[in-house]
Formats: C-alpha cells, sequence, structure tokens
C-alpha cells in the first residue's frame, strides 16, 4: 500500500474509516449526514478551518427543502435567517419578464431559499454531531491517494496536527471543479464551455429598499442581483477573458454601469471601495465521462461542473449526495462496493446532469451570448420568454425545472438503529 508519488510528506498517523469524503461543501456534508445517518463509519474532511468563502451558491431550492423535511431537518433549517422568492422577474432591454414563478409547483416548499451557504453547512454540521459514526474534520487537506495496487485505498492529508494516512474501503470526491482527488486519480473532466465569467460583490441595502427583479439585460450588459435582507447581492456577467479589460475602465466605471442597470442600488455602491471587494468567479460547464475508479467515487462539482444559469449547482450536488446514500449506503456495511456498483451513480445521476448543462447552454448561448455581444444593439427578449410571460401556465414548467430540476432525489437510506 502506498501513496501517490506526487507526496513527498512522510507517513504520519494512520486512522481507519468505511468512508472518506474529500471536500465539506453541499455535496461532502450532505453525503456525510447521510451515511452516518444510516451508521457508516464515515469522516468528511473540509481543508479550511470554517465554511466561510467569498462565493459560494446560496440558492437552497424546493429539491432540497424536501430532502431535508424528509431528514426531519426542515424546522431547525428554516429558523435559521433567510429570504423566500417565488416569482423570478428580469428586465430584458427595458421590458419586463417573467421567468419563473415558484408558487405553481404543487410541493411542500414552493419557494427558493437564499441562505449564506456556510449556515446551510454549519447546520448540517451540528445537525450530524448526533450521530457517533460521523466525524467531520476541519483545516485538513488531503494532499494525494493512497493506493493498492490498482485500488484506491484511501488518503494522505495534513491536519493541524501533522500528516495523517486516512485508510477506507471507499474514497469520495466532493472537493469541488478543481479537484485534487480527481486530478490524483486521472479522471479528466470533458469540458462543454461557457461564454462568461462573474464579478460577485455586495451592495449595501436601507431598510426600505425592495426590488422584485432578478435579472437585468442590456446590450452589452447582464446582472443578477439577490436581496439579503441587509444588502443585495450582485452577480455582474461579463465576457470570458474579459477580467482584465473591465478592470482596466476602473472600479468607478464599473460602478457607474451597475448603478444605471440597477438605479436602487446606487446608494449602497459606496461600500466598494477597491477591487478586493469584487471577487471574480471563472465560470466552467464541465462533466466526467467516468465517475470512478475501484475504491473512488466522484459526485457534485468534481464529477461536474455547472454554470450559475439557474443557481441549480447547490441543488445538483444534494441531489447526487442523496442519490448515492441511497444506492450505497447498505452495501458500504460490508466493505467496499465493487466498481460496477459505485458507477450505478453515475448511470442514476447523469441524466438530469447531461439535460442540466443542456437547458444551462441554451440559456448562455440565447442570452448570455446575445446580451455580452459588444456593439449595444437594441435587445429583445427571446420568443421563449416573451410566450412564458405572456402565458402564466409556462412559468409553472420554468419552475419545475429550476425548483426540482430533471429526476429529484428523495431519501431512501435507512436511518439506523443506533440513531
Amino acid at each position: 500500500m502506498d501513496a501517490g508519488s506526487s507526496s513527498r510528506q512522510p507517513p504520519g498517523r494512520t486512522m481507519t474509516v468505511r468512508c472518506c469524503i474529500v471536500g465539506g461543501g453541499p455535496a461532502g456534508m450532505m453525503l456525510g449526514y447521510l451515511l452516518g445517518r444510516a451508521g457508516i463509519d464515515v469522516v468528511v474532511l473540509e481543508k479550511h478551518g470554517d465554511f466561510f468563502r467569498d462565493f459560494r451558491g446560496d440558492t437552497v431550492h424546493p429539491s432540497t427543502l424536501q430532502v431535508m423535511d424528509e431528514l426531519g431537518l426542515i424546522d431547525g433549517f428554516l429558523k435559521l435567517p433567510h429570504q423566500r422568492l417565488q416569482k423570478m422577474d428580469g428586465m430584458f432591454g427595458g421590458a419586463s419578464v417573467r421567468i419563473a414563478d415558484l408558487s405553481r409547483l404543487k410541493v411542500k416548499y414552493p419557494f427558493i431559499a437564499f441562505m449564506p451557504q456556510w449556515d446551510f453547512l454549519n447546520f448540517l454540521r451540528e445537525s450530524g454531531k448526533r450521530f457517533a459514526s460521523l466525524k467531520v474534520m476541519m483545516s485538513t487537506e488531503a494532499t494525494d491517494l493512497i493506493q493498492d495496487g490498482g485500488r484506491i485505498a484511501g488518503v494522505r492529508a495534513m491536519t493541524p496536527e501533522g500528516v495523517v494516512d486516512i485508510l477506507a474501503d471507499l474514497t469520495i470526491a466532493c472537493d469541488g471543479r478543481h479537484s485534487l482527488v480527481r486530478e490524483r486519480a486521472g479522471l479528466a473532466a470533458e469540458e462543454i464551455g461557457a461564454p462568461m465569467d462573474v464579478l460577485w460583490f455586495r451592495a449595501g441595502k436601507r431598510d426600505h429598499e425592495t426590488e422584485s427583479v432578478f435579472a437585468r439585460v442590456e446590450p452589452g450588459k447582464m446582472m443578477v442581483t439577490f436581496d439579503r435582507g441587509d444588502y443585495w447581492q450582485c452577480a455582474y456577467i461579463i465576457a470570458k477573458g474579459h477580467y482584465d479589460a473591465v478592470k482596466a475602465r476602473g472600479l468607478p466605471a464599473l460602478l457607474d454601469d451597475v448603478a444605471r442597470m440597477a438605479p436602487i442600488l446606487k446608494p449602497g455602491l459606496s461600500n466598494l471601495k477597491s477591487w478586493d471587494d469584487v471577487k471574480l468567479l471563472t465560470v466552467a460547464i464541465n462533466r466526467l465521462p467516468r465517475w470512478t475508479r475501484p475504491g473512488l467515487l466522484c459526485i457534485g462539482d468534481a464529477a461536474h461542473a455547472m454554470s450559475p444559469m439557474g443557481g441549480v449547482g447547490v441543488n445538483l450536488a444534494v441531489q447526487d449526495a442523496v442519490a448515492t446514500a441511497n444506492l450505497l449506503a447498505a452495501k458500504l456495511v460490508n466493505g467496499c462496493p465493487s466498481e460496477d456498483e459505485l458507477d450505478a451513480v453515475r448511470r442514476r445521476r447523469e441524466f438530469p446532469v447531461r439535460m442540466t448543462q443542456r437547458m444551462q447552454v441554451v440559456a448562455q448561448n440565447n442570452i448570455v451570448s446575445a446580451a455580452l455581444k459588444p456593439g449595444g444593439a437594441p435587445l429583445k427578449a427571446p420568443l421563449a420568454m416573451r410566450l412564458i410571460t405572456a402565458v402564466p401556465w409556462l412559468q409553472g414548467i420554468t419552475a419545475r425545472f429550476i425548483g426540482l430540476g430533471v429526476r429529484p432525489e428523495h431519501v431512501q437510506s435507512a436511518l439506523s438503529a443506533g440513531n
């Protein structure tokens, strides 16, 4: 048994678990909770000391709210500070459009909950403390894979106390679109491409300010805003690779563009003092053709990076975690499932991923690329968007795609007798 050749750290202490999950994002924390709930000896590794990040998706959709309900967590979850959104409106070339109406969904929670992702993840961590079989190790970064012949047998990780070798029957990569585990395993993603990147920043918000406009599209410009209660979270869309050009124009020029698109934001933009207050999110859409190796499974962004279009990334990751627990929890009781059994997760989740990415590409090509095209030509909402606005029942179709996704998962993994 050996660590990959890229590791130069001497081996330290060793621990053994049934399942090691690398990455404490939505996929990792939800899967850790589900496996711990099922009585599986599982450890989740999170390389940071907390869950706070400059950019993390924080739209919790009806599909995820349903999962929280099925786990008996919904009451406590909805006590956390959040905002609710049912009707998604936009301004396209100066014309008002209705993107979706989630109130038309025949579900228990017909709304999107806007909640900082760190609150969501902290809630899962705190809720999971009642499971003796679940351990979450913060400030613990996987640095390499441990291999036993052709099988992945765990990970080597750096902790505040030094190196630890975590031997695991099954290792699951939930470490995001820049997954080290995926790279060490030699699994390469197929790039689908995205025409844009995102500038992410906050604008101050006064108590009396309110607005239902979600997205704004003008010639050469596009922006999405979220009401966070005491501030506006803003996503300013730029053409792929144009960050340096935007920055060269200067921060005042960017803020002037923002204020013209959304006058309600103008007073709060004084909060932005330098480019340090504006974070660049590089957008990618990709997916792995192969999610597994013997002893290893990739899920969430490690298996498929999603565009921010529709804000579905968090919810796809949660759906992956639920499907993984449904398919593998009982098998993990007896050791590592075969690679074919692990691949059942891909076979279950690949269709929803492909369909979601396909719709994101359609939206990119018909809305984002047109909006960001230089020249300032007058914009007109695409025919499909005008139909959705004019025919209210169509707003339930887009709501279903955004809010529930393709083939939503439901919790089937058992609650162990000891829990």
